[in-house]
């Protein structure tokens, strides 16, 4: 089969309908909307435009399955998480094509999404087993303390475009062990992958209104009915600060319960007895992750004076290595940027940075041709006051300031609205952990430049968003403490 044939296949075999109530379904309205190949900007598909009356339903759907959703065993809803996982993992050519067409990451990158997204499936299924509660005496021997954990009710999932798989499986898949129901509302540039995912849960169990998706290009339109009308019981949603801040808005009427992943500015920094291969190779996974549009990439470098110029040279070297192509091409390391505003903002922040004397070490220019392709640059002698340092890049830059003073830098890494990861490489032990301890985010990478994992718990603190997701915390966010107080008299 050619990959002409097989990118057809692929787009062909998913539903392009709302997914309600466990059936696929129109829009009410009959309207539709594109979805675009980054890597050419033609047209893969049309898939149906939810409106207002949509969300409703599909709300609908999931409030009336809540109350026999919670009833469902534990083990029942393990298995079918498990069952799901096995899928993904037999899919994984199908999903990573499906994600390479709509997202624009290569295929290999892709496939390493599918393994992912699918581990949380596995992780959350384990956790499903797992929810417990407590026994205690009061202080006074007169009650007992009885503490269960119930699942907080239906709820709205909100996921970006970058990790279009993986984003969903993070948070169906705590929210499936926890037993609740779901809404859930994919970006509108990456909807096929989600869409994908509902009928492989379809396929592994998932009782109908459990799971229901609505794919819109009008997010306000239908989001801000289901958070203020009273009956979404929890939010969770990855995307920007700016976004977050008007969903938290609209949370307060009603006091939904929150969990979000926002924005990052993540520092990087590297200490003058770094191993430097260490860190290159830390630079590359941190900053060429998703061809950098991830909220975990190295947002500002920081190097010691001592060693910045080499350690420059070296990874501008890696990053001039890379090939940039279309995601489906064999060898292709670089992918296209998502859209034209995407790839516009990278060259907005690039022309400034380099008006403020910045030297360009590679890239720095953008290609002729189709498709919203943006090559890896290295940029070296970056204001501080540049865009670049203030401003989450989402592309393949890299920013390299240097530093000679560890107080000086970490107040300086500190000095964001954003707290959600940083990047430490030195071979100190002791200012490793002092380093860490002191930068203000939710995860550290040290001698790393890869934080992400489904056994651990992901989250930043500052403007960066409220709660974790994965790890064994991850499940916390979809349930509710509730204490019974049993008053226990004395034997006659």
């Amino acid at each position: 089969m050619t990959i002409t044939d097989a990118r057809t296949d692929v787009v062909a075999a998913v539903p392009k309908r709302l997914f309600i109530d466990g059936a696929w379904t129109d829009a009410a309205s009959g309207s539709t909307f594109a979805v675009a190949d980054p890597a050419t900007g033609r047209e893969l598909c049309e898939i149906a435009d939810a409106g207002p009356d949509d969300g409703r339903r599909a709300l609908e759907a999931a409030v009336a399955a809540q109350e026999g959703w919670a009833a469902t065993a534990p083990r029942a809803r393990s298995e079918i998480l498990r069952r799901a996982h096995e899928i993904i993992l037999a899919r994984t050519e199908e999903l990573a094509l499906l994600m390479t067409l709509e997202m624009g990451k290569p295929l290999d990158q892709a496939r390493g999404e599918v393994a992912y997204a699918a581990e949380f499936f596995r992780w959350f299924s384990e956790e499903a087993v797992r929810i417990d509660g407590g026994y205690a005496p009061t202080p006074d021997g007169a009650n007992r303390i009885v503490v269960m954990r119930q699942p907080v009710g239906p709820c709205l999932l909100i996921t970006p475009w970058n990790f279009p798989l993986a984003m969903g499986t993070r948070k169906i898949g705590p929210a499936v062990a926890a037993g609740c129901t779901m809404v859930l509302k994919p970006a509108p540039q990456t909807p096929l992958s989600s869409l994908a995912l509902a009928g492989i849960l379809a396929e592994a169990g998932l009782p109908a209104g459990v799971l229901n998706v609505v794919t819109t290009s009008d997010a306000a339109a239908v989001i801000e009915p289901l958070l203020r009308g009273g009956r979404v019981r929890k939010l969770s949603f990855t995307g920007s600060t700016q976004v977050g801040r008007i969903l938290l808005a609209q949370c307060a009427d009603t006091v939904v319960r929150t969990s979000m992943e926002l924005g990052g500015n993540a520092p990087f920094i590297v200490f003058d007895d770094a191993d430097l291969d260490v860190a290159v190779d830390g630079a590359m996974a941190a900053k060429m992750r998703n061809m950098g549009e991830a909220c975990t990439a190295a947002n500002r470098m920081f190097v010691h004076r001592s060693v910045a110029d080499e350690f420059a040279a070296r990874f501008a070297e890696r990053m001039a290595g890379l090939t940039v192509g279309p995601g489906t091409e064999p060898g292709t390391d670089v992918g296209p940027l998502i859209d034209a505003a995407g790839r516009g903002k990278v060259e907005e922040l690039v022309a400034d940075a380099v008006a403020r004397d910045a030297k360009v070490l590679t890239g720095g220019t953008t290609p002729e041709g189709s498709g919203y392709f943006y090559p890896p640059t290295v940029l070296t002698d970056v204001a501080r006051d540049s865009a670049l340092m203030s401003t989450e890049i989402f592309g393949p830059v890299a920013a390299i300031t240097t530093f000679e003073d560890e107080d000086d830098v970490v107040r300086v890494a500190n000095d964001t609205d954003w707290g959600l990861v940083g990047y430490v490489f030195t071979r100190d032990l002791d200012r490793a952990i002092r380093v860490s301890e002191r930068l203000e985010v939710g995860m550290v990478g040290l001698n790393t430049g890869l934080v992400s994992n489904p056994a651990a718990p992901f989250g930043g603190v500052k403007q960066s968003g409220l709660g974790r997701e994965g790890g064994r915390v991850g499940i916390e966010e979809f349930l509710e403490y509730k204490y019974l107080a049993v008053p226990v008299r004395a034997a006659k």
